[in-house]
């Protein structure tokens, strides 16, 4: 097995921490087999809170991801969301000294390193710089300017930046637990690429990636991104409301949401009931079906409605043929698609993450595991652009090289490695110190 590619993602959620395996079959298709799950401890709304109980429940999530599928795992590639994210949109413009010549890739890279050097805000870091699309001497809507003349070069870029506090606190929990960073991406764009077809990114969608802290969206039209966002809730502060609506124990709550929640209350849920044992000796408590939904939508309309107000704020809502696809352990609760439906007016379908693989030997077809799919995905699409040796992958790696060590969804991943490779040093240094 050790001549096999790898690669390993590494979600690490609010609620769960999840390490997919995954490979290339004979007919190069992208297959999975095999995935470790545990309880997320240490993190709060995609953040790390607590780095102990993180590295703890990373360690757990990888040793049953071994045991399941028999190959060791040493590279990850992770994934990096929560509230300290934002986007923003901005525009650079080249000179070029001779208009005769052709438009070369180190024309777009100078464009790229340009937008690198904006400043941002006091601990801010840029992690994406995405292009969206070229102006060639004020020609508009080129995709692909290589092999154009012309003398004046601009471009639209999507800027996607983070807290450095947030990313170095991720990063260590990984190294601390044994493992070797292979990239970084931003989650909605691993989730994008693992439930969304080409068809719809180029018609125009929002795909809407609801997890337990933080709900992720990130918005596509003529197959270029166009707007990210998130929102700082999502499906724990429902089980929060249970809890506190109900007066039961979270642990309750949660089981009231995944067994019998609605996004809508229904005619059906007058005269249903759900006993719920007592602490200790103390009587049932029951709970009507019906104030159970009451519960519930009132908070999804209010993410809902967060969703809605961001696609309008992105200037794209009239231009998205596709409507939305959700995703996310927040797509499983019932009805969720017709309150969404109700709410924004636009078609709506529950994203499943097995839209590009091959069929694989662990079942990975809730969207529970999108985020966990597009990571591997995404994986093997940076093999494709900066191929390394049998070695970059879960089996042996080089943890001398950082030059390896990249963001996936720049035109050139070495470049946009500098700043990751500066805080994995500073990293290795703080780790260092303290194993000593």
């Amino acid at each position: 097995m050790a001549s096999e590619q790898y690669i390993v993602g590494l979600d690490v959620g609010t609620t769960k921490i999840v390490a997919m395996v995954g490979r290339l079959n004979e007919h190069r298709k992208v297959e999975i087999l095999g995935l470790g799950k545990t309880e997320s401890v240490g993190v709060m709304r995609g953040q790390v809170s607590n780095i102990e109980q993180t590295v703890r429940s990373i360690k757990l999530a990888i040793e049953e991801a071994e045991q399941k599928t028999g190959v060791p795992i040493k590279v990850v590639n992770v994934g990096i969301a929560g509230q300290h994210i934002k986007s923003l949109q901005h525009n650079g413009i080249r000179t070029r000294n001779n208009s005769e010549t052709e438009i070369n890739q180190q024309d777009i890279d100078a464009l790229i390193d340009d937008m690198y050097k904006l400043a941002m805000a006091p601990g801010e870091e840029i992690i994406h710089v995405i292009p969206q699309e070229y102006l060639v001497d004020n020609e508009a809507g080129i995709k692909e300017p290589i092999g154009i003349c012309g003398r004046r070069l601009e471009a639209n870029f999507h800027i996607i930046t983070g807290q450095i506090s947030s990313i170095n606190n991720l990063v260590k929990c990984v190294k601390k637990a044994g493992l070797e960073i292979s990239g970084l991406t931003l989650e909605p764009l691993a989730s994008a690429d693992a439930v969304l077809s080409n068809e719809e990114k180029e018609a125009g969608v929002v795909l809407v990636d609801i997890g337990g802290g933080t709900t992720d969206i990130a918005i596509f039209q003529d197959s270029i991104i166009r707007h990210t966002a998130v929102i700082p809730f999502g499906g724990n502060i429902i089980t929060e409301d249970i809890k506190e609506g109900c007066t039961i124990i979270k642990s309750q709550a949660e089981l009231l949401k995944i067994k019998f929640g609605s996004a809508l209350v229904g005619d059906n849920f007058e005269n249903e009931i759900v006993s719920i044992p007592g602490l200790r000796g103390r009587d049932p408590k029951e709970i009507t079906l019906k104030n159970l939904a009451h519960i519930i939508q009132a908070r999804m309309e209010e993410i809902v409605e967060h969703v809605y107000y961001e696609i309008k704020n992105s200037g794209y809502e009239k231009k998205l043929i596709a409507g939305i696809v959700i995703t996310g352990g927040g797509a499983m609760l019932k009805n969720t698609t017709q309150l969404v439906e109700y709410i924004t007016g636009m078609d709506t379908r529950i994203g499943y993450p097995n839209e590009h693989l091959a069929k694989s030997l662990e079942d990975v077809a809730s969207p529970l595991y999108s985020t966990g799919v597009g990571l591997v995905l995404r994986g093997f699409q940076a093999l494709k652009t900066n191929p390394v040796d049998d070695s970059q992958n879960g089996t042996e790696p080089d943890t001398t090289d950082t030059e390896k060590i990249n963001i996936t969804g720049h035109s050139d991943p070495k470049k946009q490695a500098g700043w990751l490779e500066r805080l994995l040093e500073k990293t290795r240094q703080i780790f260092d110190e303290e194993s000593q």
